[in-house]
């Protein structure tokens, strides 16, 4: 029977734009034989690009967006109701199944059969430990006696089933994790839906048990296989605390409160001894029993609502930048602000490289000027709608190149960053440090764990005291818990030194704002096309001017437009009639005006600070779908697919010449979807779990 019904795959997701592409290019393979079918994709309120990335790979997919993220089990149950008269194949975002397993987990229904699992492995072939056991006190105490591997060979000790014969032969289970599996009509009507109130783990158990009972069992079939690439839990604190205390809520909702009670006392008893080791999922797993809900709270929730809670880490970072007049876009602020949606957080505005001089700095008093403005505004919240995220600009004395001065300036540094944390009811916090001058700073800080942002290689900078900068540079890299690199070219030149401490930590791009725009802004709208253009800062050690120069003599024909502010005289394009200098913009108005460019392009010097450098408005560029043409440097080689490189100011000129005919590499849709994994709540997620995690 349920061979001649359709079968709908429905695939959860929550900010699952790195993993879901995948998913679905490996289901025609998967469905093939396996009779009529229909995809549904019921997105729970994501918002780093997963259904751009959904539309994108499969046009045909239906989407389901929900308002809000309130667990897996809604989203399921959310899918069943777009699936009526179907079977349902249930998949996590980052299951890739094999060619022919849908058909295989189809021919496994037979009377007594209401959920099929398939055969489940890690990415390098191994198997995944998927099938389960009843879950008992016994057997909690077991793997808490005896650890989950061992515990599992053993029935009544265990609740994974390890005995690797049990892997290979199709038969009845007790139930199976979640990331796939099939469930028939005739279960769903029976049965009725998830219970939703689990939010993430043990839903799937209690439906699969609550089935079994009424003679739906649970059958594996083997010859049906699946990649998972999985594991966020184990490394999780608080989803390895939500697997934990859903488990007592479990035992509680099938037995009763005396016999969770048990249940409650061996899960401590599992937790506790590695917790005491320093394992950081353990030790949320402890808090959390200790302080268990009837029911977990909501997983998301609108940011000006989210509460902190009082024992998680805040975060202090030394900014590289200064909130108040830099382009938001620069990754401390894209980070901290989405870390800041989860953990208190006080950035620390740049304490700089040195002390502007006339002759030697450029735009000399008006840097003064600024910086005097923005330690002016003391302490300030700038994102209401992030009421965790606190921005100050102490008074600094930037004259490194005296260690007397330099330790002075820094004892007065740390006196005001260390008042506005007491007053902020910010202890030992995590520390991230992305400009190497906070080393005199942090070192006598008191804080919990310290992450250097390896952005750039700040001693390239040509008006620092390079020799005293790149001394406190290797400080910093000696003295961090974790380095995060954006340079590949970096991190492997300085190996030998962070060694396992180094991460690459890729930007990201802020997908929601970096979106094209049906409108022009009016300066920008007015300007006659084809446009060349740059946004960005326009610094005279980041910015081959000579080169903006070539430009505007080569294509009299083409508009040259230049959004940012410049560190250095514009007089030199005066003659120009084709080139437009719009000065600064906004951060919100950039993308308005990205759209309205033919071609972007990135005119870098070759120097060595380019050579170490991952500028973000590449993958904003893309976002946008920009064509791109770019000068030679390491990290642009992770596109050449979707960016011109030119290796000198005539193969520039001709790489332009080249896009303003043929509209560039790949298509604007290519383009926006080769960044769409990349967003920067991704990435501030990756940077919480390595720097709240076990070391």
């Amino acid at each position: 029977m349920t061979s001649a019904r359709p079968v709908a795959v429905v695939i959860v997701t929550y900010n699952s734009a790195e993993v879901i592409a995948d998913c679905l290019r490996a289901l025609p393979a998967a469905l093939e034989g396996a009779g009529e079918s229909r995809v549904i994709v019921v997105d729970n309120a994501s918002h780093d690009g997963t259904t751009d990335v959904v539309a994108l790979t499969d046009s045909e997919v239906k989407v389901v967006h929900r308002t809000g993220n309130d667990g897996f089990a809604a989203g399921v149950n959310t899918g069943f109701a777009h699936a009526d008269g179907c079977d349902v194949l249930v998949l996590n975002a980052d299951i890739r199944l094999a060619p022919g397993a849908v058909k295989a987990l189809r021919a496994a229904v037979k009377p007594g059969v209401g959920v099929v699992a398939p055969k489940l492995t890690e990415p390098d072939g191994s198997i995944q430990h998927s099938l389960r056991r009843t879950p008992t006190v016994l057997r909690t105490l077991g793997e808490a006696v005896l650890g989950g591997r061992r515990a599992g060979r053993f029935g009544p000790l265990g609740e994974t089933v390890t005995k690797p014969a049990a892997y290979e032969r199709a038969g009845f289970v007790d139930w199976a994790t979640g990331a796939a599996w099939l469930v028939t009509r005739e279960c769903i009507e029976a049965i009725g839906p998830i219970e939703e109130r689990y939010l993430l783990y043990s839903e799937e158990t209690e439906f699969m048990l609550r089935a079994g009972a009424k003679g739906f069992r649970t059958y594996y079939e083997p010859a049906a296989r699946a990649v998972h690439l999985g594991g966020e839990s184990g490394t999780s604190p608080r989803l390895w605390s939500l697997l934990v205390t859903n488990k007592v809520r479990l035992h509680r909702e099938r037995h009763g409160k005396v016999a969770a009670a048990g249940m409650w006392a061996a899960s401590v008893l599992n937790s506790l001894p590695r917790a005491a080791r320093g394992s950081a999922t353990h030790k949320a797993a402890v808090k959390a029993l200790l302080t268990q809900r009837a029911w977990p709270q909501p997983l998301s929730a609108p940011a000006k609502s989210v509460k902190v809670s009082k024992d998680a880490p805040p975060y202090v970072c030394f900014s590289a930048q200064d909130w108040w007049y830099h382009n938001q876009a620069h990754s401390d602020f894209q980070l901290m602000r989405r870390v800041a949606e989860h953990r208190k957080v006080l950035l620390v505005n740049s304490i700089g490289l040195r002390m502007p001089t006339p002759g030697k700095s450029t735009q000399f008093v008006r840097r003064i000027l600024r910086k005097a403005g923005s330690v002016a505004k003391l302490v300030r919240r700038p994102l209401p709608e992030v009421p965790g995220y606190y921005v100050m600009t102490p008074l600094p004395l930037p004259f490194y190149g005296s260690e007397r001065v330099r330790a002075l300036g820094a004892k007065l540094v740390r006196a005001q960053v260390r008042a506005v944390c007491a007053v902020l009811r910010m202890p030992n916090p995590i520390v991230v440090a992305t400009i190497p001058t906070a080393w005199d700073v942090v070192q006598g800080f008191e804080h919990r764990r310290l992450v250097f942002n390896r952005s750039d290689r700040h001693s390239a900078f040509p008006e620092a005291d390079q020799t005293t900068i790149a001394a406190l540079e290797d400080k910093l890299l000696s003295g961090s818990d974790h380095v995060l690199y954006v340079s590949r070219q970096l991190q492997g030149e300085e190996s030998g030194l962070t060694q396992d401490r180094a991460h690459f930590l890729d930007h990201g791009v802020d997908l929601q704002h970096f979106r094209r725009r049906a409108q022009l802004p009016a300066d920008i709208a007015s300007i006659p096309g084809p446009r060349i253009g740059f946004f960005g800062s326009l610094d005279d050690y980041l910015v081959d001017f000579d080169l903006l120069e070539r430009l505007a003599q080569e294509f009299p024909e083409a508009a040259l437009v230049l959004i940012g502010d410049a560190t250095l005289s514009m007089e030199r394009f005066a003659k120009y009639s084709n080139v437009h200098w719009l000065d600064f913009r906004p951060y919100a108005e950039i993308p308005a005006y990205g759209t309205g460019f033919d071609v972007a392009i990135m005119p870098w010097l070759d120097n060595d600070w380019i050579k170490h450098a991952n500028p973000i408005k590449m993958k904003e560029y893309l976002a946008l779908g920009l064509a791109v043409v770019s000068t030679d440097f390491p990290e642009v080689h992770q596109y050449p697919e979707l960016i011109r490189i030119a290796k000198g100011h005539d193969a520039f000129v001709e790489a332009v010449r080249q896009t303003l005919t043929d509209g560039g590499l790949s298509t604007v849709e290519g383009r926006r979807e080769a960044v769409l994994p990349a967003s920067w709540d991704s990435r501030a997620r990756q940077l919480m779990d390595l720097a709240e995690g076990q070391r």
